[in-house]
């Protein structure tokens, strides 16, 4: 009765662990790029003997001939003929001195690495996986730790912990939250001492870029060749420390997993399933499955085949999702697909959540490192998601980031030129006149992004 129920246990217990393993698979495959799922399956192929690629096949396929031709049609008629990257896109900037496209490791695979012999416990590992996957082509962490800790169920104070610890690896940098934290990060190992160097980082970035090292000097109370040789060690540090790793988000050019095409009054979404190849179960092998009298060649064969089965799910499960995800994109930002950028519509994370009863942070996985292509360009997914929230609980539409800047422009354009507005006033004036909260920091940053210049900079100066 004993060997009954523990058998009956076992097999419940095989049941679930093989439901949660294909969960993995099916969500592992979604979150993947056409080219990540090429690479996946040209591997998978060389490891189970049953997989037959049938890359011939595909490529002489009349519905490929017909994507390619609908794509090419498209980049005929791209009003933009550029490639759009959100707003933090900036790797390729000519200040990037950082970047080394020789190395083609990628900054999750290095960390990885390095985590590989802690001794953490399940959930804490899972955590850790999660933080180094989330760390942005900077290598920053954008993400929200208390959303993370409620996720995981565990103390924020936890995921603080083992941000720390992705921290205390090697990029050095790597992990922080901000510019700011980043150089502390460094200058902690180089030289933890440097309370001025610190002081300015703290408090005087701006002012170092413009290079007003007098003024640095006078609030600091410190004298001029001080702050020179903080400023000097501070140009050392590497402001953007996962810029040496391969970073697929970064390239010039990219291969749609998507087409949206207008046809007529409404769009339809084309998913590139030509980008990877479509595979096969070798008939040999299901025969001799059936026919051999060897148990362990039966057992083996048996599990590859089923291997194969449980890929091919995924896949058709990953083209569906995504045909639905892109659907629901393509409805929400319909002004956009009409009208071209500027007329993006208020879209965050959570929305697209809730529509698909998925958990925030397998949304943004999901949307990492996918591109889709219309007749305005070639677009991140991310690039649709945007929306500032308004302060107040009217009930007033949020207004994006396009919206936010054209309100910023506006203040501008109406100050007086012999007292221009500083970024905290204008601030101020999108609370109190539009509702609208944003940190100063970030009226900076959207300033910088239309190439206007700060208060000083627009003495006499007219947009």
């Amino acid at each position: 009765m004993f060997d009954q129920g523990m058998t009956l246990l076992n097999n419940g217990l095989y049941q679930r662990q093989n439901v949660t393993t294909q969960l993995v698979q099916d969500m592992s495959v979604l979150q993947m790029s056409a080219i990540e799922l090429e690479n996946y399956l040209e591997k998978l192929s060389l490891e189970n003997p049953v997989i037959e690629l049938e890359e011939d096949e595909k490529q002489s396929s009349q519905e490929q001939m017909d994507f390619f031709r609908k794509q090419e049609w498209l980049a005929a008629g791209d009003r933009q003929n550029k490639t759009y990257y959100d707003s933090d896109g900036d790797e390729d900037s000519p200040e990037n001195y950082w970047k080394d496209t020789k190395n083609q490791e990628s900054l999750a695979s290095y960390l990885r690495d390095q985590v590989l012999l802690a001794p953490y416990n399940h959930i804490e590992r899972e955590i850790v996986n999660y933080l180094i996957l989330s760390l942005d082509g900077r290598g920053y962490c954008q993400e929200d730790l208390g959303e993370i800790a409620r996720y995981y169920d565990v103390p924020e104070g936890k995921v603080e912990l083992l941000l720390k610890d992705i921290q205390s690896m090697e990029p050095a940098g790597v992990g922080a939250r901000n510019l700011e934290e980043c150089l502390e990060l460094q200058l902690d190992r180089i030289n933890p001492h440097a309370d001025i160097t610190r002081k300015i980082i703290r408090e005087h970035l701006t002012d170092l870029a413009k290079n007003h090292l007098q003024d640095i000097a006078r609030k600091l109370q410190v004298p001029l060749s001080t702050v020179t040789a903080s400023c000097e060690e501070i140009r050392t540090l590497n402001p953007k420390p996962g810029n040496a790793f391969a970073n697929n988000e970064s390239l010039k050019y990219v291969t749609p997993d998507a087409l949206v095409i207008q046809r007529g009054d409404h769009f339809e979404v084309i998913v590139n399933e030509y980008q990877y190849p479509s595979f096969k179960i070798s008939d040999y092998y299901q025969h001799l499955e059936q026919t051999t009298d060897d148990r362990q060649v039966k057992e083996y064969l048996k599990e590859k085949i089923q291997q194969a089965n449980n890929v091919a799910g995924s896949i058709a499960m990953r083209t569906s999702n995504l045909t639905k995800l892109l659907e629901f994109l393509v409805v929400r930002q319909e002004d956009f697909f009409r009208y071209g950028p500027g007329h993006k519509k208020p879209l965050k994370l959570s929305d697209i959540a809730m529509e698909f009863q998925m958990h925030e942070s397998t949304v943004s996985r999901t949307l990492r490192s996918k591109y889709l292509q219309c007749s305005w360009g070639v677009f991140p997914l991310r690039y649709f998601l945007s929306g500032i929230s308004n302060i107040s609980q009217s009930g007033a539409m949020p207004q994006t980031q396009d919206k936010v800047k054209s309100m910023i422009t506006g203040i501008i354009a109406s100050e007086n030129k012999k007292k221009p507005y500083s970024d905290e006033a204008i601030r101020n004036i999108l609370i109190e006149k539009f509702n609208i909260d944003i940190s100063r920091r970030t009226v900076n940053k959207y300033r910088q992004e239309m190439n206007i210049p700060d208060k000083s900079g627009r003495k006499d100066w007219s947009l």
